[in-house]
């Protein structure tokens, strides 16, 4: 699976199996299946896995020794990926939004302390408080909402490119036949709890849903796992036991499947899909289908371009030195300087050597996004060609 062209070959067999296997597919979002979802330790942290006799203590006991990341961190969109409506700054700085799609008629709203959300047909109406946003708003804002007992995710959503609410994506453009569907889509528990495990910290435990514990955002021990057991560690000076899964320590391949636990996979997108530049968003996959990925190679690997700690570089010119890591003059020095895992020199650009990702990376619109995604499939890429999956 180093080289576009493996992964190519594996594709073609997983497709001709798929219609086989689908109803065998694990459908947890930890794309190594092969790791145990129970007994899970620490030194082994997987997002979403059940952790025994471990409980995570939130980036305040993080902050007592790594002030400078959490305080970094805590507002990158990771650790917005999840907020309390009561809390949201897209909601407090439009108290009032509209949305219209006939015969039904949207608007979310400041009441006291609380946002309410409300569609009506001009007949009836459904009024319930939105809860939960999902999205920190760079592109979008999505609201989470209960009826009937039920989470339903909102049929409207927020999106910054319009300064308003448009169709929330993956819901039908048409119109909805019944009041209930206009106000939103139901989800499944399963999705309910995948949703929440990506989105937050410290609420998907195996197959049950702890909002009761949860820390909005992906915070420290979202990645890294609970702290209790390092806290005390260090608390007793046991440095060489430090008690705590650091993602760095992964091979490039471990790292992408770690990250694809929430953006997504290789094997899932492969596997479950969606085909089509939809996929678009999903990162670790795009990536691993470029033909320098290897799965070895540090110099490829998500956190070599992403500090998970730090907000999102937007200026191409930064990543620069990230592909000039491997495009390069090849030399006798060059070689003797670099590890058996990473011997690549890969030839330098005919056309330009500054904001590589500008060319190499293509930004892409997403219908019904209302925003132009970053296609890590990092390619040449010619005018006209086709979206390649």
């Amino acid at each position: 699976m180093s080289s576009a062209g493996q992964k190519t070959i594996q594709l073609s067999i997983v497709l001709l199996f798929l219609a086989a296997v689908a109803r065998w597919l694990p459908l947890t979002a930890n794309s190594q299946s092969a790791r145990s979802q129970q007994g899970a330790t620490i030194n082994d942290w997987r997002p979403h896995q059940l952790v025994n006799n471990a409980e995570f203590l939130g980036a305040q006991a993080c902050a007592e020794c790594h002030r400078t990341k959490v305080a970094s961190q805590t507002p990158t969109h990771m650790g917005k990926a999840l907020i309390l409506a009561a809390e949201a700054d897209i909601l407090r700085r439009h108290p009032k939004l509209t949305y219209r799609q006939t015969p039904y008629f949207y608007q979310i709203a400041r009441q006291g302390n609380r946002q309410i959300y409300t569609v009506t047909d001009g007949t009836n109406s459904i009024t319930v408080p939105l809860l939960y946003c999902f999205g920190s708003g760079e592109a979008g804002q999505t609201y989470v909402l209960q009826y009937d007992g039920r989470f339903y995710e909102g049929r409207v959503s927020f999106y910054n490119d319009i300064d308003g609410l448009d169709i929330t994506m993956g819901h039908q453009a048409n119109a909805p036949k019944t009041l209930i569907e206009a106000m939103g889509r139901e989800m499944s528990g399963e999705e309910t709890r995948n949703c929440f495990a990506c989105h937050t910290t410290n609420t998907g435990r195996g197959k049950t849903l702890h909002l009761d514990q949860m820390m909005a955002g992906v915070t420290c021990e979202a990645c890294h796992g609970p702290g209790q057991h390092h806290v005390a560690a260090m608390k007793a000076g046991a440095f060489d036991k430090k008690q705590i899964f650091n993602p760095q320590s992964l091979s490039t391949e471990d790292l992408a499947n770690f990250c694809g636990a929430c953006h997504r996979s290789w094997e899932q997108i492969a596997l479950l899909g969606p085909r089509g530049i939809t996929n678009v968003r999903f990162q670790p996959y795009r990536l691993t289908n470029s033909k320098c990925y290897d799965t070895e190679d540090k110099r490829i690997s998500c956190t070599a371009c992403h500090d998970p700690h730090e907000a999102r570089h937007r200026d191409a010119a930064f990543y620069d030195a990230k592909c000039l890591a491997c495009h390069k003059v090849k030399s006798k020095a060059t070689a003797t300087n670099l590890d058996s895992a990473t011997q690549r020199v890969a030839p330098l650009c005919k056309v330009g050597r500054q904001k590589c990702s500008s060319c190499h990376m293509p930004k892409i619109a997403l219908p019904g996004a209302h925003f132009q995604f970053s296609d890590h499939y990092i390619r040449i890429v010619r005018e006209g060609e086709a979206y390649p999956n």
